[in-house]
């Protein structure tokens, strides 16, 4: 057989077409090396965040350092912020433009999530390290949080027992130096926090919370080693645990809760109102202000009332709007008679919403949840009800957290709302679908922004109409109390933070527009007090997105799909809203 001959006009062809392959071929490898490169950093970067936050990574299922607390030295947090820094230097490396459009989003998120903990860390926050909702005192918390399958896992729980100490001398050295630099929490909100202490300072050490473990093995356990296992938590927890305790216990009541500021708001922090201002566009995502959202909280607390008002005719109520509040929260209808009976309706409930889920999802998480009530002793300062994510392997279901506490202050008509909002549709079904997202990079796999999970959270309470949950006008009254509550928090967060609002003007405003309890009232004026902004973002995040929802259905009209709105919502995990915006109205477009 004769070698086939090329024509001298195909020759030249190729001559012609050589150097533009050439070219794409470069142009191509430039690009893989950009992708190349960004996602080793962002891999790199994961590893460096779980290693610094090992209690996170515990709680995500990364086993890899259970032995160990965070590193909140001084020191250690500026290494963090010179860290964040390189980053971000690194970052700018890598040629954006040579990115795929879903890379250059990732890009993009990364670098905001960098640039945001840079410029938060100027305001020190970090000094307070504890409030009443949550702190060191009630780090035994975690152990409810992870897996113990295996002899290792309950040494690794003693490691984090033995080192306790240099934990919490940290976080005191933290609270010290606050104590110098004027960033420190209102007193009327720490005053709580000693008997959170005394919690931990028990008798035995069996009597700890972080003896739980201890009380039943896991059966894989050999006998062998479960008395030197249990013998050496009691030894752990009664030469480190406890004396620590102690240290904190002597040191805040004799140094810093006299060092507390005798009234409340950021403003009275050392740089506090653009330090608020701050929070205010990092828990929201935009660029609005505080008065800004106070007005937009007049608005919402306006509105909201004339729906109520609009229920009181339907159920034939003749006094004021402050009567029928009284009615709801005094009323003995309205309540369950002992914790059992509580938690008994809170499951009863859940499992009335889920089989109506299908009606407006077409993507629902494999992940289960379940309902358990909050620890007994951090009930009383605490708000309603919390969620806790799953484990992101799996190995742990999502828990929806209720407060038993007083059920005679727990009305029957909150319960739908709340737990629309707490477990599905709200926020078990947006973080596990989030998690089980595996092509999006774990920083945006399992990070958050507070607008789009808690405005997704308070958006999911609505979407009980939708499943035709509201079934009688008082579980109607109690989603528009629901609403009320976070267009509330736009008024006196901002209200106590910015416009130097005192903390009974704040619950006198709650008590006047929304039905809940004055104990729930008053743990919620205090947790606003204690975490300046984050509560604005819930009411902002679900107001985008119920206005990218109408906006949607009145471009698309008959093609309107809720089912799909919701998988584009979704299927992009946690973003902040300006891009959450793009996303739908790229679907618009699409359609």
């Amino acid at each position: 057989m004769t070698k086939p001959r090329f024509s001298s006009q195909l020759a030249a062809l190729i001559v012609l077409l050589l150097p533009i392959s050439l070219q794409m071929t470069a142009r191509d490898s430039s690009a893989n090396q950009a992708t190349k490169a960004l996602q080793a950093l962002f891999d790199a970067e994961w590893d460096y965040t779980m290693e610094q936050n090992p209690t996170w990574a515990s709680q995500l299922g990364d086993r890899r350092w259970n032995d160990r607390w965070e590193d909140t030295s001084l020191a250690a947090i500026e290494q963090r912020h010179g860290h964040a820094s390189d980053v971000l230097a690194r970052l700018k490396k890598i040629d954006r433009r040579k990115l795929s459009p879903k890379d250059q989003l990732n890009y993009d998120l990364f670098q905001k999530h960098y640039e945001t903990a840079t410029e938060e860390h100027a305001y020190h926050w970090y000094l307070a390290p504890l409030n009443q909702r949550e702190g060191i005192q009630t780090a035994d918390e975690l152990a409810d949080a992870l897996r113990f399958e295996t002899v290792k896992d309950y040494e690794d729980w003693i490691a984090r027992l033995r080192s306790f100490p240099v934990y919490l001398d940290q976080t005191i050295a933290l609270m010290r130096e606050g104590i110098r630099e004027r960033i420190v929490q209102p007193k009327i909100v720490m005053q709580r926090v000693p008997r959170q202490i005394d919690n931990q300072i028990v008798a035995a050490p069996e009597k700890s919370p972080f003896y739980k473990p201890f009380q039943n093995f896991a059966a894989p356990v050999p006998d062998a080693d479960r008395k030197r296992l249990a013998r050496a938590a009691s030894e752990a927890i009664a030469a480190d645990v406890i004396p620590a305790y102690r240290r904190l216990k002597d040191f805040f009541v004799g140094e810093y809760l006299p060092a507390c500021f005798e009234q409340v708001g950021a403003w009275q922090l050392p740089n506090g109102d653009a330090m608020y201002a701050f929070f205010a566009r990092k828990y929201t995502t935009t660029r609005l202000s505080p008065p800004q959202i106070h007005e937009i909280g007049l608005r919402e607390v306006k509105r909201i009332r004339d729906e109520m008002q609009a229920v009181m005719d339907q159920v034939v109520f003749k006094g004021t709007r402050q009567e029928f509040f009284k009615f709801l929260r005094a009323d003995s209808q309205f309540y369950y008679q002992s914790p059992e009976e509580l938690l008994t309706a809170y499951r009863a409930l859940t499992r009335r919403i889920d089989p109506n889920l299908v009606k407006i999802f077409r993507t629902l998480p494999r992940i289960p949840y379940g309902v358990e009530p909050i620890p007994d002793k951090i009930a009383p300062d605490t708000t309603t009800a919390y969620y806790r994510q799953p484990a992101a392997d799996g190995s742990r279901a999502g828990t929806y957290f209720v407060n038993l506490y007083k059920p005679e202050t727990r009305p029957k008509w909150e319960m739908m709302a709340l737990s629309l909002h707490e477990s599905v549709p709200g926020h078990h079904l947006q973080i596990a679908l989030a998690y089980e997202q595996g092509e999006l990079p774990k920083f945006r796999r399992f990070g958050e922004y507070t607008a789009f999970v808690e405005g997704w959270g308070l958006y999911a309470e609505s979407l009980g109409e939708d499943m035709g949950l509201y079934d009688d006008p008082y579980s109607k009254f109690g989603q528009l109390t629901y609403e009320m509550w976070r267009a509330v928090r736009l008024v006196v967060d901002t209200g106590m933070h910015a416009m130097r609002w005192d903390r009974q003007k704040a619950i006198d405003f709650f008590l006047d527009n929304a039905a809940k309890s004055e104990l729930d009232v008053v743990n919620e004026v205090d947790r606003y007090i204690a975490w300046p902004g984050q509560a604005l973002a819930y009411k902002i995040g679900e107001l985008k997105i119920k206005e990218l929802r109408a906006r949607a259905k009145q471009a698309l009209g008959d093609k309107f799909d809720l089912r799909e709105f919701h998988d584009v919502v979704l299927k992009h995990g946690a973003v902040p809203l300006d891009i959450l915006e793009r996303n739908v109205e790229e679907w618009v477009g699409r359609k």
